[in-house]
């Protein structure tokens, strides 16, 4: 843990060549009882599937990166979906020419190393089934804590 305060606690997770981030991530949410957090992340992979969320077909298309990549970030977060913890991912990664290639990250290797800080929130995030978009999605009417979260407006016009 690299820092507590008021309920906030801040890890830092090192992963090794080998781990597979998304299910190295849900144990340890798990084991720690972690309800809602979000993270970032920087490191390499030495293959991953990113994906890309079809709106007509309501499907992820895979992105298959079969390759040794940077990854130049990895951002999401945790919720809980059926009272398990959720990962939500995204990243873009580098290829040797420096082109990218980003995504919902479905799957990757670490090698040889991936740094990623996650911060906890105090706040029970739940995700529930979203009949227009047909995702999980947070739901803010299920939320518990000290402050409710308030939905962003945008102005009309």
């Amino acid at each position: 843990m690299l820092s507590e305060h008021e309920q906030d606690r801040t890890y830092l997770l090192l992963f090794k060549s080998g781990d597979e981030v998304i299910r190295e991530l849900t144990r340890f949410a798990r084991e720690t009882g972690i309800t809602a957090a979000h993270f970032t992340a920087i490191g390499a992979f030495s293959e991953a599937t990113l994906a890309y969320y079809d709106w007509e077909t309501k499907s992820y298309q895979d992105i298959p990166v079969r390759a040794q990549v940077e990854a130049l970030m990895v951002a999401g977060d945790i919720a809980l979906q059926e009272d398990s913890p959720m990962i939500h991912a995204h990243a873009v990664v580098s290829n040797p020419d420096g082109s990218t290639r980003g995504g919902h990250l479905r799957h990757a290797i670490v090698r040889p190393a991936l740094e990623l800080v996650l911060r906890e929130s105090p706040r029970y995030l739940q995700r529930n089934f979203d009949p227009e978009s047909g995702l999980a999605l947070i739901d803010l009417n299920v939320i518990a804590g000290h402050r409710p979260f308030r939905k962003l407006r945008r102005k009309a016009g």
